[in-house]
């Protein structure tokens, strides 16, 4: 795979990911600019629980291909993992983006998603 192919892929994954829900979490309503960090301080239905299970558990699994990638550019099999954990995740983009609609989802989501940030970034 093509450093060059692979980076491009990462960066739109990665602005996918987060600057598109990002805006779309910003956009609503009633969103705060303070992320509350128990999560369950905002009920989800069992559609989006299921969401963020499944989110978690990708989640676990990104996390150290990025890092394995970080610590060794020239990982190839970390390269590849993370290629195919963004594919997965383009998978559940739609209904992230429409469950990012509901406030308490967003923030939901959004204190989730600061694992993800204090680990890889």
């Amino acid at each position: 795979m093509d450093d060059t192919n692979y980076e491009e892929s990462r960066r739109q994954f990665l602005t996918k990911l987060g600057l598109t829900v990002g805006a779309v979490a910003v956009g609503t309503a009633k969103l705060s600019a303070t992320v509350i960090n128990d999560k369950m301080e905002f009920p989800l239905t069992s559609s989006q629980q299921q969401l963020m299970e499944n989110y978690e558990v990708w989640m676990d699994k990104f996390i150290p291909a990025v890092q394995a990638q970080r610590k060794n550019d020239e990982d190839l099999i970390a390269k590849v993992r993370i290629m195919e954990l963004s594919r997965e995740a383009e998978t559940w983009q739609a209904e992230l983006i429409e469950f990012m609609k509901d406030d308490n989802f967003a923030r939901y989501y959004m204190t989730a998603t600061e694992r993800l940030t204090k680990e890889v970034y």
